[in-house]
């Protein structure tokens, strides 16, 4: 190839860069305004809220099950089915995030977990975990997405040694969170 055939590609690297980038902080800054600020709905609700964090549950679930086949797949060169998982993992995931978002927004408050003894401090573990490592997956997974989807397949395969592992564990432990809460509920 010649070189004027890569100047485009990092031009519109950048641009994914900072659509990736923004988009990273935006949903991040939402879901901390959200916990920390009065922001929610102050309104009436006419139905249960609780089914959301259980559509999560299940929503996580898919994700998982979606990632682990995607493995599978690449791991045995199916290119093309590893791009349909990755994509249902992302579409679950994103699904996630909406009902997740709506759930914070429209819950005046949110359950706190009852759990007392040796099961205490593995809650708040396996929360503060998940947390932490939801917020640095959004931007790890859409640069390992993009990356994969315009052949930037070096950069793909080094960013998702690190994507994969931490994904799975997110929504694993979304999991694992969720079914420790919902007697909370």
């Amino acid at each position: 190839m010649s070189e004027n055939h890569h100047a485009p590609r990092q031009a519109s690297n950048k641009n994914y860069t900072a659509a990736i980038v923004t988009i990273s902080l935006i949903v991040n800054i939402v879901i901390l305004l959200l916990f920390f600020s009065p922001i929610g709905y102050k309104g009436e609700i006419d139905f249960d809220l609780t089914i959301f964090p259980r559509i999560n549950g299940v929503l996580n679930s898919f994700t998982f099950i979606f990632l682990l086949a995607a493995l599978i797949a690449i791991l045995r060169k199916n290119v093309k089915l590893h791009k349909g998982f990755i994509l249902a993992a992302f579409s679950s995931t994103l699904l996630f995030l909406v009902i997740y978002l709506t759930f914070h927004y429209m819950s005046s408050e949110t359950a706190r977990f009852g759990g007392e003894g040796i099961i205490r401090p593995i809650y708040f573990f396996l929360l503060l975990s998940h947390s932490i490592l939801a917020a640095i997956i959004v931007p790890l997974a859409l640069f390992t997405l993009v990356w994969g989807w315009t052949n930037q397949l070096h950069k793909h395969r080094r960013i998702a040694r690190w994507t994969m592992p931490i994904w799975l564990y997110v929504s694993l432990t979304g999991v694992v969170v969720f079914l420790m809460m919902e007697p909370y509920y």
